[in-house]
């Protein structure tokens, strides 16, 4: 009796805070609403030291807007027409993650989970129904284990914070993910999680060695505590299918002291095609060691005329000395020469492969909105298994220069990636892939005659690669989301595996059982969740 009265006098005071913290219209508004109730729920299954006010944002509180614009990169999804959640939720513990869930559940609201990243379709904080956001911007410490050469990364953190607390500590570990800093963990680990590293050790997600998450019954689990199917769900299957994820448990990888990395540029001038041709054959079969990606974009000529360049971004896991015998031997076309390569440590490398830059401070990384431009884009996925000849490539290249902010990046597999079973995670796009490429567009102006022309664009460029990619199905990568694929209109099993297929293969159909184990009531939904097997 006396802990229950200590309760009640906790959430008597948070509410009297409340009500003096609004204004007297904002008040009104509360108090003829569910607020009054939501917030009365989220304090009773809170900590007894639990400031509400920080924790539970209304859109009658001064600071909401704020918060809910914070992290929004796209402002596709970001106008007067969007539905903005009821309340925003900003856990500081995992406690407050288990009270909006069970509130939300209670007052028959939807949950949308964020941890901070690029979000291509804005999954994260919109619904077509009313939901509450639960935003993990304040969960992100990261500690790191020299000994056990591991790390505990909260989900609301940032790759940047990740790779900056890993190179406070050591230069000779690092972490196998992606080429933007500005990435949200929580969502990217979850999806699989290619980048410069993961032809010498995988994915992000075949580097988990543990995790905590939510479920939908409000209970907190890890790894053995959890399913194990649970555990081979979430890393690769989209952890927001089946709980909120509150913190991974990484295993760190052997990085030497020395790397060396290169841009080179070449025009349809130069030579580009051929050297196009040329990588399509060769990159996927170099040394685990070498990663040599190519970033398309539309460029000039001396002449004003336009013409397609073709950036070979590489990161190499040795000294120019050790590279530079490897190159003339495979890739000789290319004609690297040792002005064009700089040695550095890896940390380093994150940020020249991020933006071409490596002699800042690596403070820079804790910086979210880092050469972050907010704007409207639009991107899809594809997987190459054969080489696409010359006279197709000339062919892609008349179809590219119609676009005046459209870029590819191709991304070369091989190496570990083919020595992973397509099973072992959700993510099944191992064997056989010789690279993925990535179609982004990405545009200012503000209405709909430039959004059309832009994703005019990037449709027709999809569309005239059909006979150049994977079949049956056509793959997708699922950190690259792309709703034209396919959208859980009534939330079917047969809806989902439209687009299910694309990015999970058959892989699908298990990432169906543990949703009907683990959540078959389908609380956490959205336009690509995971749905249940009927």
């Amino acid at each position: 009796m006396r802990q229950q009265g200590k309760m009640e006098l906790h959430v008597l005071f948070a509410l009297f805070f409340l009500l003096f913290s609004v204004s007297s219209a904002n008040l009104v508004s509360l108090l003829n609403s569910n607020g009054l109730a939501f917030f009365n729920c989220f304090a009773n299954h809170s900590p007894a030291s639990t400031s509400i006010s920080s924790v539970v944002y209304a859109p009658f509180i001064p600071s909401y807007d704020s918060i809910f614009q914070n992290t929004i990169q796209n402002l596709r999804f970001n106008s007067s027409m969007t539905q903005k959640p009821q309340y925003i939720i900003v856990p500081q513990r995992p406690a407050h993650v288990q009270a909006a869930i069970i509130c939300s559940k209670n007052h028959s609201l939807q949950v949308r989970i964020r941890s901070g990243g690029h979000d291509y379709e804005g999954l994260s904080y919109k619904s077509k129904t009313p939901f509450v956001l639960i935003d993990l911007v304040k969960l992100r410490k990261v500690k790191v284990s020299l000994r056990k050469a591991t790390a505990w990364v909260q989900a609301g953190a940032t790759l940047g914070e990740l790779y900056y607390q890993i190179a406070k500590e050591t230069s000779t570990l690092g972490f196998p993910a992606g080429t933007c800093p500005t990435i949200g963990v929580g969502g990217h680990i979850s999806g699989g999680g290619q980048g410069s590293l993961m032809r010498k050790y995988g994915l992000a997600a075949d580097n988990v060695v543990d995790a905590i998450l939510v479920k939908a019954d409000g209970q907190i689990v890890n790894r053995a505590t959890m399913d194990e199917d649970l555990f081979w769900a979430i890393r690769g299957g989209g952890g927001a299918s089946f709980g909120v994820i509150l913190e991974w448990k990484v295993k760190l990888v052997p990085v030497p002291t020395r790397v060396t990395a290169f841009n080179v540029v070449k025009t349809l001038d130069e030579g580009a095609t051929k050297l196009i041709y040329k990588w399509q054959n060769i990159a996927n079969t170099l040394p685990e060691e070498l990663y040599i990606r190519i970033i398309l974009t539309v460029g000039k000529n001396d002449d004003g005329t336009r013409t397609i360049r073709a950036n070979f971004n590489s990161l190499f896991l040795g000294t120019v000395d050790q590279l530079m015998p490897l190159m003339d031997e495979s890739f000789p076309e290319l004609g690297l020469e040792y002005e064009n390569c700089r040695e550095m440590s890896w940390i380093e490398s994150v940020l020249y492969m991020n933006d071409g830059k490596s002699d800042e401070p690596i403070e820079v990384l804790l910086d979210g909105n880092r050469n972050v431009t907010k704007g409207f884009f639009k991107a899809k996925s594809d997987y190459v298994m054969k080489p696409i000849s010359e006279i197709d490539l000339e062919a892609i290249w008349n179809v590219m220069e119609v676009g005046e902010a459209g870029i590819m990046i191709w991304t070369p597999y091989g190496g570990r990636m083919r020595k992973i079973s397509p099973s072992e995670t959700p993510f099944p796009h191992r064997k056989g892939i010789l690279y993925s490429i990535q179609y982004y567009s990405k545009w200012q102006e503000k209405g709909n005659v430039a959004e059309a022309q832009h994703l005019g664009w990037i449709n027709k460029l999809y569309y005239f690669m059909t006979p150049f990619v994977s079949k049956f199905p056509r793959a997708a990568y699922l950190n690259y989301r792309d709703l034209d694929i396919g959208i859980n209109t009534i939330g079917t099993f047969a809806e989902a595996k439209v687009w299910g297929e694309k990015y999970f293969k058959n892989n699908f159909k298990r990432l169906a059982v543990v949703k009907g184990k683990v959540d078959p009531e389908n609380y956490f939904k959205n336009e690509q969740n995971i749905v249940a097997r009927s």
